[in-house]
């Protein structure tokens, strides 16, 4: 499954990429050199760090379905204990 980004977030990215490169390495880099860094982290980083957030979130919702039994039980013929 391919992660796409929405325009605005794409461009938010570039723009921070740049300015990374611009305050970290002294070095000016144009939308193009931006644009690749950014694909590559996308292609080459991307998928590890969404299949660990897909993992989390999978472990906490069987966390919180594995609790189902004990939040959302009832007592059974529970009307002559009173």
């Amino acid at each position: 499954m391919a992660i796409k980004l929405t325009q605005e977030n794409e461009e938010r990215l570039i723009n921070s990429i740049q300015r990374f490169f611009n305050e970290q390495m002294d070095e000016d880099i144009g939308t193009l050199k931006s644009k690749l860094v950014l694909d590559f982290c996308m292609k080459e980083i991307g998928p590890g760090i969404y299949n660990q957030a897909i993992a989390d979130a999978q472990a906490h919702m069987q966390d919180r379905v594995a609790e189902l039994d004990i939040s959302c039980h009832e007592d059974e013929f529970s009307y002559w204990k009173k």
